[in-house]
Parts: C-alpha cells; structure tokens; sequence
C-alpha cells in the first residue's frame, strides 16, 4: 500500500467517516467514483463546488473556451505586462453590479487566485487607506499646533502620544467566515479555526446583528486637536474595513437581515471606513442575482469575488473597489504570481457571458430551481417537525438545519457532540443514496445544498428520499443506519 503524504490524517477521518470517495468523472450535477473493483459509481452532487459551480461540472460552453485557450497557446505566465483580458472582465463585472445596484462609479479590481487570498488584499487595502487617513489627521493636527500657544501644544500632544499608532481593527458579524489564510482567518468566527493564530494578524470584533453601531462605538478613539483657539476632540480612524456576506455560507447558510446591512452601511458613511461586502461564495447568480447584496441594496465599497469566477476549471478571484476610495500605488506594492493570467480571465469573462446571455436567464433558473429545492425542503421540515429545526437561505444557497442530537447515549449523540453529525449524515447519504452533501464548516448540524442551475426534479426527489430516511431515523433515535458495517 502507498505511503499516504498527502493530508494523510484528514484521509483517515474521510474514510471513518465514509466519505473518501475517489471521484473520477464528474458532467453538470453528477458526479463518478471509482470503487476498489474499478466500477464508476453515479453521484448526484448537492455540494457544488462550495458555491463554485453554479453552472455545473464541466459546462460545455466553459470548457470549449479552456480548449481553445489552451489549442491557441495562449500564455499563462506572462506577468509584468499588458493585461486587456483582465480588463475585459473587470469590464463585465462592473457593467452587472452598474445594473443591479443602479449606479455608475466604476470599481477598480485586484486579481487574485482563491477567496481567501482576494479577502487578504482587501484587509491589506483598507490598512492602506487607513493608514493615509491617519496620517493625514496627524499632519493636520501638527499644523493647527504649529499656531497654538506653547503650553497648550506641549498638553494637546501629550495626550495624542501613542494614539496614533493605534492598531487597525476590522469588524465582521457573528457566524462570519471569510476564509484560513493568516489574515483571512481572524475574521472568521469559528473559534477553532481562528484562535490558534490570533497572534499573527491584526484583530477582529464580531458583531451581533443588532449591535452594529454600538460596536463601533466601542472602538472609538479620540485625539485631541486646536480649532479656533479652543482644543477639541477628533475620532482617530480605528475602523480599517466592515467585512459582511450576503449570505453567511460556513456559518449555516444565513441571509443578511436588510436592516442590518443598513445599519452597516450607515455606521461606514457615518464613521468613513469601508463595507467589505464578500461574495465569494453568494456570487455568480446563484440566488437569483448576479449580486446577492442587491437583492438587499447593500452597495459594497469593496466587493469580493471568487468561486464560480473560474467555471469550474480556473482558479481565480477578485477584490473590486469603488474608484473613490481606490488607492493607485497599491497595485506597487501588491502582486500575485498566478493573478490575473489569461487563462483565467479569459474563463471569468466566459462565465459572466453565459450567465448574462438570453436577458439573465440563467439568474431566473437560480430562482426557479431555488424555489423548488426549497419547497422539497420545507415539505421535510413539515414532515418532522421534531427532527429539522429550520431550512433557510436563497436561491441555490439553501442550508436544512437538524434539531439538537446532543442528548441520549447513543453514537449518534456523540457524534453530535464532536460536531460530526452532518458528516456521519453525509456519509450515509453519499453510500447508501448516492447523494453528495456536506454541513457548512461552523455549524455542522446544518447541511448546504448549493447544486448548479442545471439541478432536475428528478435530483432533488433523490435528495428528499435519502434525507428522509435521515430524517425517520432520527426521529425513532435509530443509530443503525449510520453506523460502520
């Protein structure tokens, strides 16, 4: 047997868990393993990517574009030059979010390869512009002291010393998740992810919905300043950025509430840092807009992007940000060595175009295959009251959330209190029902279903039957079904 190096240890949890599948095919929403005799196993795939194919495994349109890239020799690797495909897209992206949210200010965009790493650029771009903006009060300050009596200087600058190097602070709510790299992962809520590496990055608070402006209240911080003779009190900018998504996809499949994105976007006005609004998930359509904040008006300052961008095949993202807060030397001071690649762009602007073609078509099937995944959904949370707890979300973001199996004695339960239950479920569901689902990152009794717009009824009617043999189960505490053997 070969030496397992490669995440060997999440390996053997996959296969305790019945979930190491070797896929080997995959067209739409299906998926094909390949069991130990060699035979290819159909899966229907409810997992999609984590968000990333909206337009399914292997879209015919996406992939004629990625042979074509690839029989024309199209270079991969030529940084350090002119770029007009990724102009082009960054050209679609804004000409959707113009539309949709009814505004004209062009957004600037920083390519990247992943969400989290596009999320990393907007945490290192509001440092920027925060850092200018203090700078910027310091120097005005020093120059009204440079007019002010003697003593009254000495005692202003007294009580500045050491405010001004204030550390940033960056606001996210609760259930937040905006991904695990260094930076990325101290805006994620999940503890378990975060806290190992609190040290290396500079902090989050995480707010409850209710409490935005009480939140950032909390951060102020004042220096003082001389206007008109008379010393005066000015908020230092503590506030880096206001990171938010439209829907929380890892924290259990949660839509923003609308007055709390006004909230949100009241304080940034209020206050001058930016709305970070993350679509790396919510994006591309799939619930029903190309932009989940539109549904809800929330206009980001920044808008992240990622996922679908490749289509399935490319690996890449983006960070938008409206012109008027936009700081040109940031592009010297920033680079990635795979970022905006031709490959990639080239993929992106095929997504959007197929998406946008036929009048947004493909956004009103988000909509309609949404709707009747939904409805099968709802029709199982009526069905057992007692078992599911509530079935919530958008369009094709859509998570079913299970009543508490903590309590009783059996494995069941304690795989609830380890925070497996929606992975033991997921493997049942992929072996003996041929249903691929997984449970968001951070609240594992919840499952996602993030299918392509292609999904059938007939799909979804599989679904509803493997979930509602879990569902029967749980409901008379039948342990059998999800046990080993």
């Amino acid at each position: 047997m070969a030496l397992e190096l490669a995440e060997a240890h999440l390996r053997g949890l996959l296969s305790q868990l019945g979930l190491d599948a070797e896929y080997v095919r995959g067209s739409g929403d299906v998926l094909w393993w390949r069991t130990a005799s060699g035979e290819e196993v159909e899966v229907v795939d409810f997992v999609g990517g984590y968000g990333s194919l909206v337009l399914g495994h292997h879209h015919p349109g996406i992939v004629a574009r990625a042979r074509e890239l690839l029989d024309h020799e199209v270079p991969v690797h030529a940084q350090f030059s002119y770029h007009p495909y990724a102009n082009d897209l960054a050209a679609a992206l804004n000409r959707v979010l113009w539309r949709e949210f009814d505004v004209t200010e062009p957004y600037s965009a920083i390519f990247a390869n992943t969400g989290a790493e596009a999320v990393e650029v907007a945490l290192k771009h509001a440092e920027m512009d925060r850092g200018a903006r203090v700078a910027a009060l310091r120097e005005e300050i020093e120059a009204h002291l440079a007019s002010a009596p003697a003593d009254v200087a000495a005692r202003v600058r007294e009580h500045n010393e050491g405010r001004f190097d204030t550390p940033p602070v960056f606001l996210t709510l609760e259930g937040s998740f905006h991904g695990k790299l260094a930076g990325s992962v101290q805006l994620t809520h999940n503890a378990g992810y975060r806290v190992p590496f609190r040290a290396l990055a500079a902090q989050a608070r995480f707010v409850a919905g209710g409490e935005v402006a009480k939140a950032v209240e909390a951060e102020r911080v004042t220096v003082l300043d001389v206007e008109a003779g008379r010393v005066v009190e000015r908020d230092l900018p503590v506030v880096a950025a206001f990171f938010v998504e439209p829907v929380q996809g890892e924290g259990g499949i949660r839509v923003l509430d609308e007055a709390v994105a006004r909230d949100i976007r009241a304080a940034a006005d209020a206050h001058g840092f930016p709305v970070v609004v993350d679509e790396v998930q919510s994006g591309f359509g799939r619930t029903g807009a190309f932009y989940a904040a539109s549904h809800i008006g929330l206009l980001g300052d920044y808008v992240v992007l990622a996922k679908a961008l490749g289509g399935g095949l490319a690996k890449a993202s983006v960070l938008l940000v409206r012109q008027s807060r936009y700081l040109p030397d940031f592009e010297l001071l920033h680079s990635s060595t795979f970022a905006k690649d031709a490959f990639s762009c080239h993929i992106g602007t095929r997504v959007v175009e197929l998406l946008e073609a036929d009048g947004g078509a493909a956004y009103q099937r988000a909509a309609e295959r949404g709707a009747a995944l939904e409805a099968a959904l709802r029709s199982l949370r009526e069905e057992f009251p007692e078992v599911v707890a509530d079935v919530r979300g958008r369009g094709l973001m859509l998570g079913l959330e299970f009543a508490d199996q903590t309590e009783g004695t059996g494995q069941l339960a304690e795989f609830a209190r380890q925070g497996l239950l929606g992975y033991v479920l997921s493997g049942y569901l992929l072996n003996a029902h041929r249903v691929r689902v997984f449970p968001t990152a951070s609240a594992s009794h919840t499952l996602r279903f993030e299918p392509s717009i292609g999904i059938s009824d007939d799909q979804i009617a599989q679904l509803v039957t493997g979930l509602r043999a879990v569902c029967t189960a749980l409901r008379d505490k039948d342990d059998s079904p999800f046990l080993p053997g």
